[in-house]
């Protein structure tokens, strides 16, 4: 960072407070070289850094409604963090290419900006990765180290719940990380692409909208319905629906 031309460095200007004393503050560049941190320490990756709030479409053409009701929820969750949210966080379920990701990233953006929060981002799938390399004996990083700040962070983005197979494992694992938070009243927001429903209830539609013979996975067959009741006391559930947003709005092209 380059010197600043106010403080020349230092971090301290003098200001004339409402008494009319001269008295020394921190300046300006020191509070953004302390945001810089703490968004860096939440390790938002690369492709998602430049997501926010302000940044999420919801008027293009054929944008489903329910995408401009997710984005004002996720505005509304900022303004009431932390004294109205008392500990709950928040559930994007939907179909893939919405936005869940992007307002996650959003909400939490704001939180470490604003509110000076410590935050966490997580890929659900390379977090179990990562945790199953831990038994390796060659791998000197143990499961606790791995877990231990994703149950410290005072807001956590879990991003793409149920997207590893299940398996009894999983499901302890998933069980262990969401229980851990909610015990400790720690803000967990959530994304997944599967239906909040339980386990077996979900079926595919045919092009007249009838039930279709082969079912598919839901939020329960993912997790398990246990966990998915802590769900429903831990995260306040924001679905969203519509065509794929990266397949209309931002396909990749070039010039």
């Amino acid at each position: 960072m380059s010197e600043c031309p106010i403080c020349g460095g230092i971090g301290l200007v003098r200001v004339v407070n409402p008494e009319g004393l001269w008295v020394s503050r921190g300046c300006e560049c020191q509070q953004m070289e302390r945001e810089q941190r703490r968004l860096a320490a939440a390790h938002i990756p690369e492709r998602y850094r430049h997501y926010t709030l302000d940044g999420y479409e919801t008027a293009f053409r054929g944008a489903d409604a329910s995408l401009g009701r997710a984005h004002l929820t996720a505005r509304k969750f900022v303004e009431a963090y932390p004294v109205d949210t008392a500990g709950k966080g928040l559930l994007f379920a939907g179909s893939i290419g919405v936005g869940k990701t992007h307002l996650a990233v959003g909400v939490l953006r704001r939180l470490v900006q604003e509110r000076g929060v410590k935050g966490l981002f997580c890929d659900y799938r390379e977090l179990l990765k990562s945790i199953q390399n831990s038994y390796n004996p060659q791998v000197q990083t143990t499961e606790l180290e791995l877990l231990k700040p994703v149950f410290a962070a005072e807001v956590l983005v879990l991003d793409d719940l149920g997207a590893q197979k299940p398996n009894e494992w999983v499901w302890d694992t998933v069980a262990l990380i969401l229980n851990t938070r909610y015990n400790d009243k720690q803000t967990t927001i959530i994304t997944t692409n599967y239906l909040d429903l339980p386990a077996g209830t979900g079926f595919r539609t045919d092009e007249k909208g009838s039930k279709a013979a082969r079912s598919e996975d839901t939020l329960g067959d993912r997790i398990g319905d246990r966990m998915r009741s802590r769900l429903s006391e831990m995260c306040v559930l924001v679905e969203m629906t519509g065509k794929d947003f990266r397949q209309s709005v931002k396909r990749a092209t070039f010039g």
